[in-house]
């Protein structure tokens, strides 16, 4: 069996799983708003062009990391809470971690998804950058905005913020962290015209 289906078939059911019971329902159905946009495009994409491997994997782990993070919520997530413990964290960091994953693990699918376009390397590979980053406080408006829709207690559990007034900056600090990483380690293939 190829690849692809079987980690597309394996996303479907863990996401269906924890969509049984997750913590606070209506966090999960803001959170899953981005399923729900994204894996359409990601699907059009794949039929038009065709993922790497290597990108599919990334994203794979990607919404594998969200599905997980919306099931508890964010700042809930109970695998980290004896890290918190144990390193004294004032916070639960899933959240940190999971922005950060954000900017490195889909640098590579959206590089692909540009040259796709047929733009010169160094114009995906830039763009591509730019775009991440930007995503990063698109996603931290959008979703303030989510949250001044929606009453305060799933504002806060959407939000994550853990009492800490600077953290869309952090998180997007991360996502551009991430980005940049992953640019360096992967500039070579960026670079490469399919």
């Amino acid at each position: 069996m190829k690849l692809k289906p079987v980690l597309f078939i394996t996303y479907v059911i863990l996401w269906l799983y924890l969509a049984i019971d997750p913590w606070y329902r209506e966090d999960w159905l803001l959170e899953n708003i981005l399923v729900f946009v994204a894996l359409p495009v990601i699907l059009w994409s794949e039929r038009r062009f065709g993922f790497s491997n290597l990108s599919v994997c990334m994203l794979f782990v990607f919404f594998v990391l969200h599905a997980i993070g919306a099931h508890y919520t964010y700042s809930e997530m109970p695998w980290f809470e004896s890290l918190t413990r144990y390193f004294g964290f004032e916070r639960n960091h899933y959240d940190r971690l999971t922005h950060f994953l954000f900017g490195f693990l889909l640098l590579v699918p959206f590089g692909e998804l540009f040259a796709s376009f047929g733009h010169s390397k160094k114009q995906v590979f830039a763009f591509t950058l730019v775009f991440m980053i930007s995503a990063s406080g698109v996603y931290e408006v959008l979703e303030w905005l989510a949250t001044e829709v929606t009453h305060a207690e799933l504002g806060t559990a959407f939000l994550g913020t853990q009492g800490d007034q600077w953290d869309a900056q952090k998180d997007m600090f991360l996502c551009y962290l991430g980005s940049l990483s992953a640019a360096l380690l992967w500039h070579r293939r960026l670079l490469k015209q399919r």
